[in-house]
């Protein structure tokens, strides 16, 4: 496999790459979330999930608070290198709804409305 540096990541304007998290081995998309070129560095170093919080304005780790720690596996990044996937060992919940997966609802196909039944 091949490997690049932290220095190498394409970090957006505002020093920020997408991470989507995946449950190792089974391959379920927990969650997409927001890594600065700190947090994937932290990530990297304790082996477990630090993102940016947009929103906050933070650093944060995931399950510091929920107990529901994020076990890194392995971070591998896109061909692009402008998007980071980051397989864990995820034991509880994912989203801070309590449900296993961010990914939870389906989107609504519009049927009723192309049938004109608004």
């Amino acid at each position: 496999m091949e490997l690049i540096s932290i220095s190498d990541v394409r970090f957006d304007d505002r020093g920020l790459v997408p991470a989507v998290v995946q449950q190792e081995g089974t391959g379920e998309v927990l969650m997409v979330a927001w890594m600065s070129a700190e947090s994937l560095r932290l990530t990297l170093e304790t082996g477990t999930t630090w993102f940016w919080s947009r929103s906050r304005q933070e650093l944060w780790n995931k399950g510091a608070t929920s107990g529901n720690v994020q076990r890194v596996r392995r971070v591998l990044v896109d061909c692009d290198a402008d998007t980071l996937l980051v397989e864990v060992d995820s034991p509880g919940p994912a989203c801070h709804t309590g449900n296993r997966s961010c990914f939870f609802r389906g989107l609504d196909d519009g049927a009723d409305e192309k049938n004109g039944d608004v």
